[in-house]
């Protein structure tokens, strides 16, 4: 006979009850749902975790903004535009022929002005190099005794003076300061005190004027009673009286749109060059658009005969009969 099993209850309840007793699996699981929805603070847990990152990582992000070192402040004010002066610095024009002595086909339009940065108001800055100078200074001493005009005055400048010293020199400056400063030894030496009321933004004006105007051709009368706008009628007597044998161009400044230029000094130039026998007017800073167009428009191509650095020697033959300062082919700048 088989042995007697001990009766127990089967492991497996139904899952099937009667509707009055309700299983205890059932009830249980009945009541984790109910507790489940009773209690929705857990869902919402990695919401406020996520809500108190991103704060916190706003917070560092602006505390980093707020406290970036800042640039050093600059006492300076901002740079102010100058007004465009009317020539350009780009390389000469074309020359074509003209018919009249004034020229009167002037640039159609104004351009900027090129004034170049070297010279500038500075004790260095305006002197000449050494090749300039011994140039000029090679010219002074086949001259010499001669009569020497210069417009400017720099301190190596009365080097040429000791040169020419049994000579005649008169410079011509319109800056007090280097008046004062400078004090000739010599006694054929004179430093004269002039004004400039013309400045450089005018050129194109003045150059158009002056190819226009009757006035301003050769020929047309004293310097002193000249209805020219480029004549310098306020001069000494001594440098309409005198025929020069040397004009030396290197004043006024000329270094800024609004400073005196030189269209007039080099205009009064040529009018006393052609007065003399055979005059060599010298003209600094020809690197300069102001400097080099007046100097081919009143001292021609022509009549260059050297050259050194931003420095070019003119010499003027016995003009007194003609009515033109360039021949026609160099007369007019498109």
């Amino acid at each position: 006979m088989p042995p007697k099993v001990p009766y127990c209850r089967p492991l497996l309840t139904p899952l099937i009850h009667s509707s009055s007793s309700p299983s205890p699996i059932t009830h249980k699981y009945w009541l984790g749902a109910k507790s489940k929805k009773m209690n929705p603070a857990k869902n919402l847990i990695p919401l406020l975790v996520f809500i108190l990152t991103a704060l916190s990582l706003l917070s560092l992000l602006k505390l980093a903004i707020f406290t970036a070192p800042s640039p050093p402040f600059s006492s300076s004010p901002p740079p102010q535009q100058s007004p465009s002066p009317p020539f350009s610095s780009s390389p000469m024009p074309k020359q074509n022929t003209c018919s009249s002595p004034a020229c009167g086909n002037a640039p159609s339009h104004p351009v900027e002005i090129s004034i170049s940065p070297h010279k500038t108001s500075s004790v260095n800055a305006t002197i000449l190099t050494e090749k300039e100078f011994k140039l000029l200074s090679n010219l002074i001493k086949r001259r010499a005794p001669c009569n020497l005009l210069i417009f400017g005055l720099e301190p190596q400048y009365l080097k040429l003076s000791k040169i020419n010293a049994r000579g005649t020199t008169i410079f011509l400056e319109d800056d007090s300061n280097k008046i004062s400063a400078i004090k000739s030894k010599s006694k054929k030496t004179e430093i004269y005190k002039v004004e400039y009321s013309i400045p450089a933004k005018d050129a194109y004006k003045l150059l158009k004027h002056a190819r226009q105007n009757p006035a301003c051709a050769l020929g047309s009368g004293p310097l002193q009673v000249s209805k020219c706008k480029l004549a310098l009628k306020n001069l000494p007597q001594e440098v309409y009286k005198n025929k020069w044998d040397v004009v030396v161009v290197d004043g006024p400044s000329g270094d800024a749109p609004e400073a005196p230029g030189r269209m007039s000094t080099i205009y009064t130039s040529s009018i006393i060059a052609r007065a003399g026998n055979a005059t060599d007017v010298i003209v600094h800073d020809i690197d300069r658009t102001i400097e080099k167009w007046f100097s081919r428009e009143f001292l021609c191509d022509d009549n260059l005969v050297s050259a050194k650095g931003k420095l070019w020697n003119f010499r003027i033959t016995d003009q007194s009969n003609s009515t033109r300062f360039c021949p026609a082919k160099e007369s007019m700048i498109e």
